[in-house]
């Protein structure tokens, strides 16, 4: 089930389902304001978006009426989060699934997100979409290539090619092939809360699209290793049909040598494993279409990645 695309005039509305809108920067907030009013969409907040408590949230009961209001208002055409954050997953439990699907809209967010998008997607089959929070285009980095990535996927129908953005310059080539088939994914640690849970999707023949930010230190990369051992012990991973590493900040010293040393023994030596695509904790951040299929072709010359459905 995909959402309509959104069109020019529609109204998007602001959610703080993770941390509060107030953890906003101010002037981050006005440039967000001014980049979506430029654009030429109508913005709205939640009730209960600037609420904050000690956790930097707002209680649960604030949150899923947020959702649900979004979800059921016929003028809102899109629902993008505010920012990241921890405790998304509190949420999933107390959301009503029949609700969402009887009132498919587009949702889009990233990070802690993660969790409520895949949930929404195993539990409806509404695509929903990983890509820039409501705040992230309150900076000036890279933004142009933020903005295009979010409109083809958003506003349009026809097939697009993620492509290198200036910062990444090229896609690396792990494990050379091709293949075809739906994305689940996102931000690993935060993908990996929902195993076990009914909220996490069925990962048999899927396209991994992971990712992760530095919140462990100099430990990160054991506990990448770790998250996705975990992740790829799931009854069906070995029928995974490729899978796709986005960008991860400096700070995580992921380089070429030590993802392909993670990946070795844990991912079939037959399958395209592709890393360094523009999306995660860094900017620019591309948008892609949880649900939705993707195909790619992974060449030490040359890797593509063409979003097909979404």
């Amino acid at each position: 089930m995909i959402a309509s695309k959104l069109k020019v005039g529609d109204e998007i509305r602001v959610v703080a389902p993770s941390r509060s809108l107030l953890e906003v920067w101010n002037n981050v907030h006005q440039h967000a304001m001014e980049f979506w009013q430029k654009e030429g969409f109508y913005l709205s907040y939640s009730t209960h978006s600037r609420e904050l408590d000690k956790y930097h949230s707002s209680s649960i009961g604030s949150r899923i009426e947020d959702l649900h209001e979004a979800f059921l208002d016929p003028n809102v055409k899109m629902i993008i989060t505010s920012l990241g954050g921890f405790n998304v997953n509190q949420l999933l439990r107390y959301l009503d699934y029949e609700l969402i699907a009887r009132n498919p809209k587009i949702i889009c967010g990233y990070s802690d997100i993660t969790a409520l998008l895949n949930a929404i997607y195993a539990k409806t089959g509404l695509v929903t979409y990983h890509g820039p929070h409501y705040s992230t285009f309150g900076f000036d980095r890279e933004n142009e290539y933020t903005r295009q990535a979010f409109l083809s996927c958003l506003t349009d129908d026809a097939p697009y090619v993620i492509s290198p953005s200036k910062t990444a310059s090229e896609y690396y080539a792990i494990q050379e092939g091709n293949c075809e088939g739906t994305v689940i994914g996102g931000n690993l640690c935060t993908l990996n809360l929902l195993q076990g849970t009914p909220y996490m999707p069925d990962i048999c023949n899927k396209v991994l699209f992971l990712e992760d930010d530095n919140i462990m230190g100099k430990y990160f990369s054991y506990e990448f290793d770790r998250n996705l051992e975990s992740l790829l012990q799931i009854d069906g991973a070995d029928t995974v049909k490729g899978i796709v590493f986005g960008r991860f900040e400096e700070s995580c010293g992921m380089t070429l040598e030590r993802i392909t040393d993670i990946v070795r023994n844990k991912v079939p030596s037959n399958i395209p494993v592709a890393f360094g695509v523009d999306f995660g904790h860094v900017f620019p951040i591309a948008t892609f279409p949880i649900g939705g299929t993707v195909s790619i072709t992974v060449k030490k010359e040359n890797t593509k990645i063409v979003v097909v459905s979404h």
